[in-house]
């Protein structure tokens, strides 16, 4: 869910006011490099982080991470991503948390202190955006007027008894907006398709696509590497689809991917193997973890994981 800060901006604002922090419209918005590692083999890297700079202060880093639920220590990396980056950049920064349910939003927001003996030495306090916060978008006017944070809110409400509601208020507002920027249509339905993927929000997403039709001749990632595939006439070009698919998602997850990962998947005629790696490119961490049947492939495996 960190992705969309990284590639739709325009969402800073408004989230930014959903939590009371004043943000200025116009502020500037730069990626800036995610390693914070100080000494291998340890490797440390923020989700995203983000330069920002408001037409009415001084600039600030902004450290973006997508959490799915408790993770025993996640709070002393925090505070680590936090201290490492103000000592390299010399700039003020703020940590955003992004949540999918109330329990992990409510851990999340800490603070969490680092001290001993009555006297905090550090003190981490995250903002977090969730279903706590993050407003149900049911109506589609709303949601046309700013797609990026009705597709977070989307997401956010995902396991609410709302989602329905918000999923067929979104679509519409999607195929609305294709008639005039297929581009930013296509972008936010790939990312909610990839994100999503085969919850029951996920289900019910393909459900709507594939009984309106908003979306012509383009389906989903798996529709588009069978159609590729059926265009072949063969198993081969099927094949070939498939693993574009693979790639793709894997891609616009923002997954590097080494060139033997690259090459073992576009060399791959095993459409069965190739549609495990197509749902496995959807949740690995890393490229090498498509093949954690395969033991022998390099960096691959559970070990590794």
């Amino acid at each position: 869910m960190h992705r969309i800060f990284q590639e739709r901006p325009e969402i800073l604002a408004p989230v930014f006011g959903v939590l009371g922090v004043p943000l200025s419209a116009k502020a500037t918005v730069d990626a800036v490099t995610t390693d914070v590692t100080e000494a291998r083999p340890l490797e440390r890297r923020v989700d995203t982080v983000l330069r920002i700079g408001p037409s009415d202060g001084e600039d600030f880093l902004l450290a973006i991470e997508s959490q799915s639920g408790k993770v025993a220590g996640k709070e002393r990396s925090w505070a680590y991503y936090v201290a490492f980056l103000q000592a390299k950049y010399g700039l003020p920064v703020l940590l955003l948390v992004v949540c999918q349910d109330r329990a992990t939003a409510k851990w999340a927001a800490g603070p969490f202190d680092c001290g001993t003996r009555g006297w905090t030495a550090q003190r981490t306090h995250p903002l977090v955006v969730g279903p706590e916060n993050l407003p149900v978008i049911t109506d589609t006017r709303t949601a046309a007027k700013n797609l990026a944070l009705a597709v977070l809110s989307a997401l956010a409400h995902a396991r609410s008894a709302d989602s329905d509601a918000i999923l067929n208020a979104l679509t519409t507002a999607l195929h609305e907006t294709r008639k005039t920027d297929p581009e930013t249509a296509d972008y936010f339905y790939d990312f909610l398709e990839i994100s999503l993927g085969d919850s029951p929000a996920g289900k019910k997403l393909k459900e709507i696509m594939s009984f309106v039709n908003y979306f012509p001749g383009r389906g989903t990632v798996r529709e588009t590497a069978y159609l590729e595939g059926k265009a072949e006439g063969k198993a081969e070009g099927k094949a070939e689809g498939e693993a574009k698919g693979v790639l793709y998602v894997l891609e616009v997850r923002g997954i590097p991917v080494p060139d033997f990962v690259r090459e073992r998947v576009t060399t791959c005629k095993d459409l069965e193997r190739l549609d495990a790696w197509l749902e496995r490119s959807r949740t690995v961490a890393r490229a090498e973890d498509l093949f954690v049947e395969d033991p022998e492939v390099p960096g691959a495996g559970p070990e590794r994981a």
